[in-house]
């Protein structure tokens, strides 16, 4: 393929100004009520040993990853999530730390990928790791958080869908079927293919039971009444047990007030494969992709020698974003960026000014080029400044919006005035 030196590689974007203040917004919100909840954020180098973000993941995330040679000769690899390197510095670093241990991150991550809306190469991802508890209230809380997480950037219509890994695998641990053929099984599922899925159970020498209920899965999605639904049909002891433990899971978002943005979907199947328990996508109708996912994964820490419990999710920025747009549901929030001009005829007094506004959290961009007012109104609506102002003296101001034009505004009084809608604008 051909490229020029002034494209980015396939897969990757620019975020110009506006939609880099839009992304640094949901990192914020997300940072801010992960905080409330008690996470504390942790930074992993963007690359690892490529033996160490492969860990626990035969075939899922390892096959997309993007592998180089250092110098020495070692291979390393461009993180593909976070959950991984997180996994490491838990048992590395944080062995001994008191129980449970709640993180948090806000880093990119890399994939190869088919690059389209909603899916890059490099994207931006948020989110918690709830580490040291197989307690059925961690997995509760963290699928509390995904939904609380959704509801704090404004997401409207979605749904945080949970199921059960051991679900899928009970029924298959005593059918006598072959690996291969399991794992065919697990492939129709994941890509939803119904229909390869009813000529696979055909073929295969299932029992009638089994074969109606791996038919049923995709079906089995709903409230509570799957699980109960789910709990009589399964008849072996690793499905059952799957269900028990979800249904505690459901009885504490139940208890938290929160099943009206979850559902259980039984049908759900991972294509990483670290996942031991509970698993969750989050969806809505305005993205073909998850905008959320994650699960429990008791085993992958001990791939770095501690065995240790944990559970988490992950929330797609760019995603995000997107859904945003399409659902014209930005928040627009104060615009607190002015424009002022007059440097060029009175520099101490249009600096002093700014400098005083600044202090007070607005954004303040002098101009530097002597415009005259006109001037300096076109190239205000061209980038998005909502007022226009020009000091008259220290303690005066003339005072632009679009609703009123100029008027003269005391300046001790314009701060307050602005930050609650005043002169018209």
């Amino acid at each position: 393929m051909t490229y020029t030196m002034t494209q980015t590689p396939r897969g990757t974007e620019d975020f110009l100004p506006r939609d880099a203040e839009r992304k640094r917004w949901v990192e914020e919100t997300l940072r801010n009520l992960f905080w409330r909840w008690g996470y504390r954020e942790i930074v992993t180098p963007t690359m690892e040993f490529y033996d160490a973000v492969s860990a626990g993941d035969a075939a899922g995330l390892a096959r997309n990853l993007y592998r180089f040679f250092e110098r020495e000769g070692d291979i390393l690899a461009l993180r593909p999530d976070m959950t991984t390197p997180i996994a490491r510095v838990v048992a590395t670093r944080l062995r001994g730390a008191a129980k449970p241990i709640r993180l948090c991150y806000h880093a990119n991550v890399f994939r190869y990928a088919e690059p389209q809306a909603g899916r890059r190469r490099e994207f931006y991802q948020s989110g918690v790791e709830l580490v040291g508890s197989s307690s059925p209230l961690a997995d509760a809380e963290v699928i509390a958080l995904a939904v609380e997480a959704l509801k704090a950037v404004g997401l409207k219509n979605f749904l945080v869908d949970i199921g059960h890994v051991d679900y899928f695998d009970g029924i298959l641990q005593n059918s006598g079927l072959s690996a291969e053929q399991r794992r065919n099984l697990r492939t129709a599922l994941l890509k939803k293919d119904y229909v390869a899925l009813e000529e696979l159970t055909a073929a295969y020498n299932l029992s009638q039971d089994d074969r109606e209920l791996l038919l049923s899965l995709p079906h089995l999605r709903g409230g509570r009444e799957v699980l109960h639904n789910a709990a009589e049909r399964a008849k072996n002891p690793i499905s059952q047990r799957a269900i028990s433990n979800l249904t505690a899971i459901y009885d504490a978002l139940e208890a938290f007030g929160l099943t009206d943005w979850v559902q259980v979907d039984l049908g759900m199947i991972k294509d990483i494969e670290y996942y031991t328990g509970m698993v969750l996508e989050a969806y809505t109708a305005d993205m073909g992709f998850a905008i959320g996912t994650g699960g429990r994964y008791d085993n992958l820490i001990q791939q770095f020698g501690y065995w240790c419990p944990a559970t988490g999710f992950a929330l797609g920025i760019e995603r995000i974003m997107l859904v945003l747009s399409r659902q014209g549901a930005w928040s627009a929030g104060p615009n607190l960026r002015i424009l002022c001009l007059g440097l060029a005829q009175r520099p101490h007094l249009a600096w002093q000014t700014a400098e005083r506004l600044r202090g007070q959290g607005f954004s303040v961009e002098l101009a530097v080029d002597d415009l005259e007012e006109d001037k300096g109104l076109r190239y205000a609506a061209a980038n998005g400044f909502r007022w226009v102002i020009k000091p008259v003296t220290e303690d005066r101001l003339l005072v632009w919006t679009e609703a009123v034009g100029w008027r003269e505004e005391e300046l001790e009084r314009f701060p307050a005035a602005l930050k609650g809608g005043g002169f018209g604008g």
